[in-house]
C-alpha cells in the first residue's frame, strides 16, 4: 500500500500546484512539485559535505536559524548568497514550505525563466496580459527570487527587477533572495538594486560560506541545492 501524504504535506503541494497554475512562471524544481517538497529544514544538513571546515559549518548553522526565525515571522527580506550548491534553494524553499503552511500564499519564480515569461507575455496568444503578471509578482505576500545574476543583463532585464526590488522594499512585502555573486559583483554590475538590498533595516544578508555539497555528499545526509 502506498504510504499517504501527512494533510500538511498535501497542502504544501497544493499550494505549489496554485502558485504555479495562478501564475504560471513558478520555477519547477525536478519534475515537479515532488523535488520540491524533498528541501525542508527537517533535511537540511549543516555540516555540509566532507571536505566542509569548521567556520564553513558555522555558516551553514548561522543560515538555517535565520532562515527558520525568517519562516517563522516573515516581515523583512532575507538575502542567501554564496556558491552554487550551498544550500540557499534549500533553504529558500524551506521558507516557502513553512509560508504554505501558514497558509501564506508563495510565488517562487527562477529569475531568468521570470522574466522569460515575462517577456512572453506581449505575444498575442500569451494566456496572461503583462500587466496582470506584473502586479501578481510585485504584490504577492511571499515572493522568492532564484538565483538574482544568472539572468542575462539586458536594461529591460535590469529595469523589470529594479521596479519589483523598489516596490516590495517600499511596501515591505516578505522577500527572499538567493545569489551567488558576491557583495562587490553586487555594487559593481547592479549598483540600483544593491541600493536595496544593502539596506539592514529591511535585508538580512546571510553569506554561505561553504563548498559545492552536490559532488561530495554524506552518505546518511539529505540533497542540497
Amino acid at each position: 500500500m502506498a504510504r499517504q501524504q501527512s494533510p500538511a504535506r498535501r497542502r504544501l503541494a497544493k499550494g505549489i500546484a496554485a502558485a504555479s497554475a495562478v501564475c504560471r512562471v513558478a520555477r519547477r524544481i525536478g519534475d515537479g512539485p515532488t523535488g520540491m517538497l524533498r528541501m525542508s529544514f527537517s533535511n537540511f544538513d549543516p555540516r555540509g559535505g566532507h571536505s566542509s571546515k569548521q567556520q564553513q559549518q558555522a555558516s551553514l548553522e548561522y543560515a538555517a536559524k535565520t532562515a527558520r526565525d525568517f519562516a517563522a515571522d516573515p516581515n523583512r527580506w532575507i538575502l542567501l548568497t554564496g556558491p552554487h550548491g550551498s544550500g540557499k534553494t534549500h533553504l529558500a524553499v524551506a521558507i516557502a514550505g513553512e509560508a504554505l503552511r501558514q497558509n501564506q500564499t508563495v510565488f517562487f519564480a527562477f529569475v531568468p525563466d521570470l522574466l522569460d515569461h515575462l517577456r512572453a507575455t506581449f505575444s498575442p496568444n500569451s494566456p496572461i496580459a503583462y500587466d496582470e503578471l506584473f502586479e501578481q509578482i510585485k504584490t504577492v505576500p511571499v515572493l522568492i527570487l532564484d538565483d538574482l545574476g544568472s539572468e542575462s543583463s539586458t536594461s529591460w532585464a535590469e529595469e523589470k527587477l529594479y521596479q519589483i526590488m523598489v516596490y516590495r522594499h517600499e511596501t515591505l512585502l516578505p522577500t527572499i533572495i538567493t545569489a551567488s555573486f558576491s557583495v562587490k559583483d553586487l555594487k559593481d554590475d547592479k549598483s540600483r538594486i544593491a541600493s536595496r538590498l544593502m539596506d539592514s533595516i529591511v535585508v538580512e544578508w546571510v553569506p554561505i560560506d561553504a563548498p559545492d555539497y552536490r559532488g561530495q555528499r554524506r552518505s546518511s545526509g539529505p540533497n542540497r541545492r
